[in-house]
C-alpha cells in the first residue's frame, strides 16, 4: 500500500504549520501562558518543504497560526495566492496595452528585445520592468510563443485515439541516427519506418542515407508487397511526405493520406513513442559501426526478437505481433501489377536531335531515331528505381537506355551518303534565275 503523501505544495505547507503550532492547540492555556508557549516556540529553528535551511517566526505569525488552525483546521493554514498573480502590478495600463498590440503584430520578437526596443526608443525606463514580469503577463493573456504556435489557443483538448483494426492505418516517420564512421569519412543516417497504427507493429523499418521520397517510396513499396496498401496514411508534413507522387500513387491504390498540423509532435506520439524506445533498447547500444548493413540488420533482430514479442500497456499487456497477426485478414485483390501502375510516373519530353531524353537528371538515349525534336511522353516505374524509363508508342513499349557517347562514335550512322551530289528532281535554281535577271536573258522556264 502506498503511502499518504499531501496532494499539492500548499497541503505541505499547511502540514508543515500544523505541526508546529498543533501541540498548543490540543491544550488548555491561558492568554498569559499562550504568550509564554508562542514565545519559546518562536525562539526556535524549523526547515520549512523544500526549504534548503532552517528558520524562525515571530510571535505574530505563530499566533495567527494557531488561531487559524484552531477555527478552521488544516486548510484554514493554507498559503493563498495573489489575486493578481501573474498580471504585474507595477505595469501600467497603457504599457500592458502597447505590449499586447506588440506581441500580435511581431509574435517572433522576444521579451528581452521588446524590452530593449521600448527602452531605445524612450517609451520604457530601464529596469522598470522585468522580463520574467512580461513572460508571466504574455502568459496569462495566452500571448507566449508556444500558445501562439497552437493557433493561439492555451490548453488544446487532445484524446487518447487508435485506429479500428489493423492495417485501417499506417504511420510513418524518419529518426536521425548517429552517423557512421568509417576511414574515408562519415555517413549520415536516417532510419525510415511504417507502423501499424492499431496494433503498433512495425510495418517496414529500415536505415538508409537520405531522407527524400524516393527512399520513403522504396520503404512503403515492400510494405505493401508483403501486407497489401493500408485504408490511410498518417505522415508529418517534411518534404518527404510531401511529394506529388506519392500523393498520387496513394490516391491510385485507394489510400488516404492525412498529414499532421506542423509543429505538433504530440499528434503523433504513437510513431515518437516508438522511436524512443528504439534509441533506449538499441540504437545507444550499438557502438560504432561502418555500414548501413551492419546497422540494418541489428535493428530488424531488435525489432523482430524484442519488440514485436514484448507486451504493450496500450495493448492491454499483449504484443503488437498477437494484435497484428489476430486480425482477421480479408482476401486482398492488390496484386504486383496494380502496385506497378500505381507506382508509374508519366512525364512530358522533347527528344533532342541527338535522339536523348533528359530524365531525373540523367540522361537517355531513343532508337526511335524518327522522333528526334518531337514531344513523348516518358514513363517511369518507381517499384525499382533502378529501371530504366521507357517510351510508349503505338502501342508498344520502348525501353531507354543509358547514353554511352564512346560506343556511340563508332556506331554505323544511317546508309545517307552525305557525300554524293544531290540529284534534282524539281526545276528549282534560285542562283540561275539572278544570273539570267542580271545579264537581261530569257528566263529558261518561258523558252
Amino acid at each position: 500500500m502506498q503511502s499518504l503523501t499531501p496532494k499539492d505544495h500548499a497541503e505541505a505547507v499547511a502540514l508543515y504549520r500544523s505541526e508546529i503550532v498543533g501541540s498548543l492547540t490540543r491544550r488548555e492555556l491561558d492568554r498569559g501562558q499562550l504568550a509564554e508557549a508562542l514565545t519559546e516556540l518562536s525562539q526556535q529553528r524549523f526547515r520549512p518543504p523544500r526549504g534548503h535551511s532552517s528558520r524562525t517566526y515571530s510571535v505574530a505569525t505563530l499566533e495567527r497560526w494557531y488561531y487559524a488552525y484552531k477555527e478552521g483546521g488544516l486548510e484554514a493554514l493554507r498559503p493563498q495566492a495573489r489575486c493578481d498573480r501573474g498580471r504585474g502590478r507595477e505595469m501600467p495600463v497603457a504599457l500592458r496595452e502597447l505590449l499586447v498590440d506588440i506581441r500580435h503584430e511581431h509574435p517572433s520578437a522576444s521579451v528581452p528585445l521588446i524590452l530593449q526596443t521600448l527602452g531605445a526608443d524612450g517609451r520604457l525606463e530601464p529596469g522598470t520592468v522585468s522580463a520574467s514580469t512580461v513572460r508571466r503577463f504574455f502568459a496569462e493573456r495566452g500571448l507566449d510563443k508556444a500558445s501562439l504556435r497552437a493557433g493561439g489557443t492555451r490548453g488544446k483538448m487532445r484524446l487518447r485515439w487508435q485506429a479500428e483494426h489493423p492495417g485501417a492505418l499506417w504511420q510513418g516517420d524518419v529518426c536521425h541516427g548517429a552517423p557512421l564512421v568509417h576511414s574515408s569519412g562519415s555517413t549520415t543516417v536516417r532510419i525510415h519506418a511504417l507502423m501499424d497504427d492499431a496494433s503498433r507493429y512495425v510495418i517496414a523499418l529500415e536505415a538508409m542515407t537520405y531522407e527524400r521520397e524516393i527512399d520513403m517510396l522504396s520503404v512503403f513499396v515492400r510494405a505493401v508487397r508483403k501486407h497489401g496498401p493500408p485504408d490511410a496514411m498518417y505522415l508529418d508534413n517534411g518534404a518527404t511526405y510531401r511529394g506529388e507522387t506519392l500523393s498520387l500513387s496513394c490516391a491510385r491504390m485507394g489510400t488516404t493520406l492525412v498529414h499532421s498540423k506542423p509543429y505538433d509532435a504530440p499528434a503523433r506520439g504513437k510513431i515518437e513513442r516508438f522511436w524512443r524506445t528504439l534509441r533506449e533498447g538499441c540504437l545507444d547500444h550499438i557502438g560504432s559501426l561502418t555500414s548501413l548493413h551492419a546497422l540494418n540488420v541489428r535493428l530488424w533482430a531488435w525489432l523482430d526478437e524484442h519488440y514485436h514479442k514484448t507486451p504493450h500497456g496500450a495493448l492491454m499487456g499483449k504484443t503488437p505481433l498477437e494484435v497484428f497477426t489476430a486480425a482477421a485478414s480479408e482476401p486482398d485483390p492488390f496484386d504486383e501489377r496494380k502496385l506497378r501502375a500505381a507506382l508509374t510516373v508519366h512525364a512530358r519530353r522533347r527528344v533532342r536531335r541527338d535522339n536523348t531524353i533528359a530524365m531525373d537528371g540523367v540522361d537517355w538515349e531513343t532508337d526511335l531515331h524518327f522522333l528526334a525534336g518531337q514531344l513523348v511522353s516518358v514513363s517511369r516505374c518507381l517499384v525499382d528505381p533502378s529501371e530504366p524509363p521507357f517510351i510508349d508508342h503505338e502501342g508498344k513499349r520502348f525501353v531507354l537506355h543509358p547514353v554511352d557517347p564512346v560506343r556511340n562514335a563508332t556506331r554505323p550512322r544511317s546508309a545517307q551518303n552525305l557525300d554524293e551530289p544531290h540529284v534534282a528532281r524539281v526545276a528549282f535554281d534560285p542562283s540561275r534565275a539572278l544570273l539570267d535577271k542580271a545579264l537581261g536573258r530569257k528566263p529558261e522556264g518561258s523558252r
